[in-house]
């Protein structure tokens, strides 16, 4: 233990702070310390927050909100439209998302939603799109979100979150759940979510139980 006086006659001395009048708080320490001109080592070092990055299939995010299910003549799910700015602030709000990967098929004529969506905080990345047989766009994002999670964002963060309800990221979830970095699983309904992620069901969250926060108002 050192006195009180011991410590006039010194300019620097480095403790942790438990051998200098432990009984002390960390600020009667600090005060102290101020007094007497002594350089105090606190020992108290902040434990790193961990850094979580959201990877998000947003057609089936859109659609998994938005579409109607039905089986046989009987309504089983009704769509809702979901608030991209409200959902981009939840991830940060519940899952402590610092960045959120929007993966999504590029069309030309929707480069205002493109902004806004920037402008919501996502990271856009774009997957060239074609045509089916009816003319309607398409963009399969799954390889590019496989890609960015396992690969080229890897070493940028600690915990991953997924968007999607599709069974194409069974060995994603296998992969980042192995490597202790599978933070949750987000999808849109009960209704439509892939057979093969019951074996997920402790990394679940869907978004339908938060549709009176998420849900996009007139």
């Amino acid at each position: 233990m050192i006195a009180r006086s011991d410590l006039a006659n010194v300019s620097t001395i480095r403790y942790p702070l438990d051998t200098i009048y432990p009984e002390r708080s960390r600020r009667a320490h600090t005060r102290l310390a101020r007094r007497v001109g002594v350089k105090l080592n606190l020992n108290m070092k902040k434990k790193r927050r961990e850094k979580v990055y959201a990877f998000i299939d947003s057609q089936n995010l859109n659609l998994g909100t938005n579409k109607d299910i039905v089986k046989g003549k009987k309504r089983i799910y009704k769509g809702w439209k979901l608030d991209f700015k409200k959902f981009r602030q939840y991830l940060s709000d519940k899952f402590r998302v610092k960045k959120a990967w929007l993966f999504i098929g590029y069309i030309s004529s929707n480069k205002a939603l493109y902004r806004r969506l920037r402008a919501f905080g996502y990271d856009l990345v774009f997957k060239p799109t074609t045509k089916d047989r009816l003319g309607k766009p398409k963009g399969n994002v799954d390889a590019e979100l496989v890609l960015h999670a396992a690969r080229i964002e890897y070493d940028n963060y600690d915990k991953a979150v997924i968007v999607s309800g599709d069974g194409d990221f069974y060995c994603l979830h296998e992969y980042l759940e192995k490597e202790g970095k599978l933070l949750r699983i987000i999808i849109p309904n009960t209704k439509s979510e892939s057979s093969l992620l019951k074996k997920f069901h402790k990394y679940k969250t869907f978004i339908i139980h938060e549709k009176h926060k998420l849900e996009l108002r007139p």
